[in-house]
């Protein structure tokens, strides 16, 4: 059947495929159009879903490390073997150019992959004690435990890849996993469910709940759940962390990410061609998309026409197109959102030099220079296709301006210097730099976060294995060293 053809999805209750009490209706954001009904569990499933994991976490924790490597290998098998049919469910429902699409298919099967890696060297390590006097013929082993199932609030602009970031290091470590997907974008999460159900994980180690208002508050208040992993907006994070004081809460928050581009840099076309590409590719919607560009003063007038240029040659339209590069933002409210923005920059003295045109959900890719930073589109997220440029005289002025900024996820710096490369990785306040690409370079088995609003956790496999996880020490007496 046709993936976008409109149908009833069910929710996944503890490995279990239900319907509801309700349902959500997911439309095209490029036109509107509806694209499938999807079951709203009921408060009796939600604690169904809850009550399972928990009563599965102590058996699950101790399932062979090879039985959860081989569910999360088949997982990441079946992706690729659906590829067409996810890649056009995340563009029917995210708006996401199918090219794009594909490529986000792609990097959760290598995430799920990554993860059956880990899941079999994840072993802990060994410390002899014997370093002090009182530790003589005394050995520790060191090891991570699960600390509890684990609640993952995913967002809409990955709807595939960002909740296998959260699934997959969850089953790696052997704790149960229950997924809230974003309402506008459930349908990824619950195709997952379908690739999870035919692997041999336990009843219960994950479920997919497609739930708003009261359904949501339990999971984030139910102690069963101790471990919330969010990726959303800086405002709802922040309330879920409120609401529940006594969780480690995890947050992967807003981002303004910089790009930096030197005299040094001997390829300006590629340059341009990557800041363009990277500051629009998901509309503008992915956390780490390039939003200010900061270039050198000495190469300013020959960049900027070619950032330009760049910009222009985007190919905007229907996202099912496959040349298609940029499609619509997630609905019109907030593409609606952006042209204010862009508008507020123009009437404070920002030069437009291209872009800035609505139509329906789709905002033009939008190009503006000497934004004054008093406007929304310098200092706040846009979470837009709109890139702001800024010329500076000086390498301390370039990474004075990136910290400029409330959020500290990525940056990065265009130079072949490495004694600036070392100095940006010691002055700029985020997470990671990015030398010679821009700041929308993700690996998903390293480790990935920010410093400032930008979040308290860390995506990537092995960092999630780690902060789902906690140390437990056993230690030996009367060893033989």
């Amino acid at each position: 059947m046709d993936a976008t053809t409109p149908q009833p999805r069910p929710c996944w209750i503890a490995g279990r495929p239900e319907q509801g009490e309700g349902s959500i209706t997911v439309t095209h954001p490029f036109d509107d159009t509806e694209v499938a009904t999807v079951a709203v569990p009921s408060p009796a499933q939600v604690e169904q879903a809850i009550a399972a994991a928990a009563a599965v976490a102590k058996e699950f924790r101790r399932t062979p490390a090879h039985v959860r490597a081989s569910a999360l290998q088949k997982v990441a098998r079946l992706l690729e073997e659906r590829v067409e049919e996810i890649a056009e469910t995340i563009t029917a429902e995210n708006g996401k150019p199918l090219k794009w699409a594909y490529a986000e298919v792609g990097r959760a099967a290598n995430t799920f992959r990554f993860a059956a890696e880990e899941a079999r060297r994840y072993v802990g390590e060994l410390q002899r004690l014997d370093t002090d006097a009182n530790g003589e013929g005394r050995m520790a082993i060191i090891r991570r435990q699960p600390r509890g199932p684990v609640l993952a609030v995913a967002p809409f602009n990955f709807p595939l890849n960002l909740v296998a970031h959260k699934v997959a290091p969850a089953l790696a470590v052997g704790t149960p996993v229950i997924v809230k997907p974003a309402s506008a974008t459930p349908l990824s999460a619950l195709l997952l469910g379908e690739l999870l159900a035919e692997t041999d994980l336990p009843e219960g180690a994950f479920s997919v709940l497609p739930v708003r208002g009261r359904d949501m508050d339990k999971l984030i208040t139910d102690p069963r759940l101790p471990i919330i992993s969010f990726t959303g907006s800086t405002g709802v994070g922040k309330a879920i962390t409120e609401a529940a004081p006594g969780k480690h809460v995890l947050m992967e928050l807003g981002s303004n990410a910089a790009a930096v581009v030197l005299p040094d840099w001997p390829d300006l076309d590629r340059a341009a061609a990557r800041i363009a590409t990277f500051g629009n590719y998901q509309a503008g919607q992915s956390c780490i998309a390039v939003q200010r560009v900061v270039v050198h003063r000495d190469i300013a007038d020959e960049f900027i026409p070619k950032l330009v240029a760049a910009v222009k040659a985007l190919k905007t339209g229907d996202p099912h197109d496959p040349e298609v590069e940029v499609g619509p933002l997630i609905d019109e409210a907030n593409a609606k959102r952006v042209e204010e923005w862009v508008q507020e920059a123009v009437s404070l003295g920002a030069v437009l030099h291209t872009g800035g045109q609505r139509e329906g959900a789709t905002v033009a890719p939008t190009l503006l220079q000497d934004v004054p930073v008093q406007a929304r589109v310098w200092h706040q997220e846009v979470f837009g296709p709109v890139l702001s440029v800024s010329v500076v005289d000086s390498v301390q002025e370039a990474f004075d301006q990136v910290n400029a900024t409330d959020f500290g996820l990525q940056a990065g710096i265009f130079t072949r210097d490495v004694t600036v490369a070392f100095e940006a990785a010691a002055e700029l306040e985020v997470g990671g730099v990015i030398v010679g690409d821009v700041p929308s370079y993700r690996a998903d088995q390293m480790p990935y976060g920010g410093v400032k609003g930008s979040g308290t956790g860390r995506e990537g496999v092995r960092s999630a294995m780690d902060d789902f996880t906690e140390e437990r020490t056993l230690v030996l007496t009367g060893i033989a060293l």
